[in-house]
């Protein structure tokens, strides 16, 4: 009896911690989003929309949670000193593909105001290689967005 118990604490411990890894994972997504968003100085409400579109698509989240889970980044952001932080959590926890889609969202965000600033095309560069993507997968996607358009 006591080890049952002691199974079902782990599990629901495993449980919490999946929770709170998969939250973690948001937080990070949505702050890199957001820097690029920043990027250019401008945060304009097309940028805003797409975020939370593409936040609400990505992790089935409702426009409430959407636009909480941006607050809580944006405060992230403001306290993180680096992007390594953010992409390094999602390294750990995310496929090749998941990756290539963060990216995409990335370039999405760009474009939203079909205008590419020098510094938002470094920051999709840093971005691609910190989160270990090849050049040829950040073109590829950023291609893949600008003929969507």
């Amino acid at each position: 009896m006591r080890d049952m118990i002691k199974l079902l604490f782990k599990k629901e411990q495993s449980s919490a911690n999946g929770a709170d890894q998969f939250h973690k994972l948001q937080v990070a997504t949505c702050a890199l989003l957001l820097e690029i968003a920043h990027a250019d100085d401008e945060f304009s409400q097309e940028e805003e929309r797409s975020i939370t579109e593409n936040l609400k698509k990505q992790f089935n989240l409702s426009k409430e949670e959407a636009d909480e889970l941006m607050e809580v980044a944006e405060k992230e952001r403001k306290q993180s000193i680096d992007l390594w932080r953010f992409a390094g959590l999602i390294n750990k926890n995310c496929s090749v593909e998941e990756k290539v889609q963060m990216i995409e969202m990335i370039w999405d965000l760009i474009y939203v105001d079909e205008c590419l600033h020098a510094h938002e095309d470094y920051l999709a560069h840093k971005l691609a290689t910190l989160l270990g993507l090849s050049h040829k997968q950040l073109i590829d996607t950023k291609m893949k967005i600008k003929s969507s358009r």
